[in-house]
């Protein structure tokens, strides 16, 4: 086929399966690449070793894919209505990233990605796919491809999606038309760097990931810094407060896709009700969600800060409970956790008669 009629097609495609954005960049390095290898020579990654060991692959899409020449990219919006965007003045008794509310993206979009996959192999591709599961540079080949840029927080922008939207990658071997590039539209906003909870934003698009509260929440697997763990606030899985502020989700239309909304089944749950999972409750209750990646260890540890941060009274038997907890992890936050709610409720009597 045509490869101009190839591209229409695999746009066609991919909106019918619900992309909101389908873009061709060339498969050339990334133009972060020296960036992102100073920045893990920083030590900036934390944990995240995994970045280090792909290093080499993730700044040439070659040694991804021997021969490869175009990378399509495809953009899932997921932004949630305007109450549902966390703020100071709507905040619940806690927080989780929009994106985990609902199932988890990589298995609603890989089965879709791939349909793509087979239509370029039907005409004589080669081709690799990911979604956030691969060692691709998807918001520099993004920014290639005109889906958006990248904004002071380090995250992509889009005019059209805003800030709340998931990135699919596929390489092929094939020879595209590409795309132009999108422009940069933050000027002189800093609201991003402003609303960071813990100033992991160091200075306009650099982040030490070792502050981020995703990070924190979900990367790290032992325990969270004492220094930050007040910074933390209610958030027990993610946050969102970069995203949310970004002036350019006011353009961005609420999302449609039914696999994304948030669960029922969460609706009804307090902070301490979650002390009261075990192994086999906390799969079940997390089975379809990201959240299940952290498994109960890393949650629960989650949820002891945020019950030190904004806990009440009738919090204090389930972190009592949560201190002899079999494992190390829960048991030290649920400790520090006691002790920090005391001295709130201490220092602020008011708080005590405070709901969750």
């Amino acid at each position: 086929m045509d490869p101009l009629q190839l591209k229409q097609q695999l746009v066609a495609e991919a909106i019918s399966l619900g992309f909101d954005a389908c873009r061709i960049a060339s498969a050339q390095p990334p133009p972060h690449g020296s960036f992102f290898l100073h920045w893990l020579s920083e030590g900036k990654a934390g944990e995240m070793l995994w970045l280090s060991k792909n290093s080499e692959r993730r700044t040439n899409p070659e040694l991804v894919l021997p021969g490869v020449r175009s990378i399509l990219m495809l953009a899932k919006n997921y932004c949630p209505p305007a109450h549902q965007i966390p703020t100071t003045e709507n905040s619940q008794s806690y927080q989780i990233a929009r994106y985990a509310l609902g199932e988890d993206y990589h298995e609603v979009l890989t089965p879709r990605v791939r349909q793509l996959e087979q239509i370029l192999a039907a005409n004589g591709g080669v081709q690799r796919s990911y979604v956030d599961t691969g060692p691709v540079m998807e918001r520099d080949f993004a920014a290639l491809a005109g889906i958006g840029w990248h904004g002071k927080s380090t995250m992509l922008i889009s005019k059209k999606l805003g800030a709340f939207f998931f990135l699919g990658a596929l390489l092929t071997t094939l020879e595209l038309p590409i795309d132009e590039p999108a422009k940069n539209h933050c000027g002189k906003c800093s609201q991003c760097i402003d609303v960071c909870p813990t100033g992991a934003i160091t200075a306009p698009y650099q982040l030490d990931a070792r502050r981020c509260i995703a990070y924190l929440t979900i990367e790290l697997k032992g325990s969270i810094p004492e220094e930050l763990r007040p910074l933390i606030g209610d958030r027990i899985y993610g946050c969102d407060d970069c995203a949310a502020v970004c002036p350019w989700n006011r353009f961005a239309q609420v999302a449609t896709e039914p696999r994304f909304e948030k669960k029922s089944s969460l609706e009804s749950w307090k902070l301490r009700d979650f002390l009261s999972l075990d192994d086999s409750a906390f799969r079940n209750l997390f089975r379809d969600s990201p959240i299940k990646r952290i498994k109960r260890r890393g949650f629960l540890r989650n949820v002891c800060v945020a019950l030190g941060n904004v806990g009440t009274l009738d919090d204090i038997p389930a972190l009592e409970t949560a201190c002899l907890d079999p494992e190390p992890l829960i048991a030290e936050h649920a400790q520090w956790a006691s002790q920090r709610l005391s001295q709130r409720l201490a220092t602020s009597p008011t708080s005590i008669s405070k709901p969750l």
